[in-house]
């Protein structure tokens, strides 16, 4: 990475023909005179699982720090991959944003949230939380790149790669390096400007060739922390509906709660904050239960 405490193989300026990486090196001119894209990243993982949505706010980080949860409490190990380089939540959301890379040899130690969970973030390297990364395409594709290659992630059942919103360069990347890769979730809120956007992402998992592990519609109603009944603040059904059209599986909605925004803000995934007969919790781990089955499936 660029920081001097880790591997200091970033560019200093962008080259003007820098083809690592891009999505058309197969069809440009200027990348069939460098040999192309290079070869699948060489880590030991059985399945790598995308995560994306169309749009941002969605909850795609929430969704993916307690699916690396729910599946190392299945006893896999695995590898949490945040890819959203410019809005790097994940550190945050698990109460790791103080840590720091640290280098075994000549490789990049991740951080060990347990002793079945790693994690890699550029927020590792960025010399405050609220330092901004002003990197264009190829940088951030270089990036990827030593996240995958240059990284000690040991042997994993699943890597989980958080996406940023869209579908750029960071998706296409991952998807073109990443090994084995399983297939992607898709998540959206409810209301019609999200799944319009959800849409887009579906289409573009499956122009890339990879199977789609399903829609999760998230903020779905919200629980009043008073009386405890049900508000459509953002509308219901939206993802449902869309998966139903597209043809791809409903993995489960889930609704807006106060102590699940709490837990991202504390450090601790709301799947490990099991209080009772919580009708959140019990959607949380109905769609988290959901998505692994498919994923083993």
């Amino acid at each position: 990475m660029a920081d001097n405490k880790t591997k200091n193989t970033m560019p200093e300026e962008e080259c003007a023909h820098e083809c690592t990486g891009c999505p058309s090196a197969s069809t440009c001119a200027e990348a069939k005179s460098t040999g192309g894209l290079p070869p699948k990243a060489d880590i030991d993982v059985k399945h790598v699982i995308l995560v994306l949505s169309g749009k941002g706010g969605v909850g795609k980080s929430t969704v993916s720090v307690n699916l690396a949860y729910a599946l190392a409490n299945h006893g896999y190990h695995v590898g949490l991959l945040d890819l959203d380089m410019h809005g790097p939540n994940i550190p945050k959301m698990l109460g790791i944003e103080d840590q720091r890379f640290a280098m075994m040899g000549n490789k990049i130690e991740p951080v060990h949230v347990t002793g079945t969970l790693s994690v890699v973030s550029i927020a590792f390297v960025l010399p405050e939380t609220s330092t901004p990364l002003i990197w264009r395409g190829p940088m951030k594709m270089v990036a990827i790149q030593q996240f995958l290659d240059d990284v000690n992630w040991g042997s994993l059942d699943y890597m989980v790669v958080d996406l940023p919103p869209g579908t750029g360069d960071e998706a296409l990347t991952i998807a073109q390096l990443a090994p084995n890769v399983k297939g992607a979730v898709v998540v959206t809120t409810p209301q019609d400007v999200a799944t319009l956007d959800a849409r887009k992402s579906v289409k573009f998992v499956e122009k890339l060739g990879l199977p789609v592990l399903g829609i999760i519609e998230n903020m779905s109603g919200m629980l009043c922390p008073h009386c405890g009944g049900e508000i459509d603040l953002f509308g219901k059904g939206g993802g449902k509906k869309i998966a139903g059209e597209l043809g791809v599986p409903f993995l489960g909605a889930i609704p807006i709660d106060i102590e699940m925004r709490k837990a991202g803000d504390e450090g601790r995934p709301f799947i490990l904050r099991r209080k009772g007969d919580s009708p959140s919790w019990a959607s949380v781990d109905a769609v988290m239960e959901s998505l692994i089955k498919e994923v083993e499936g």
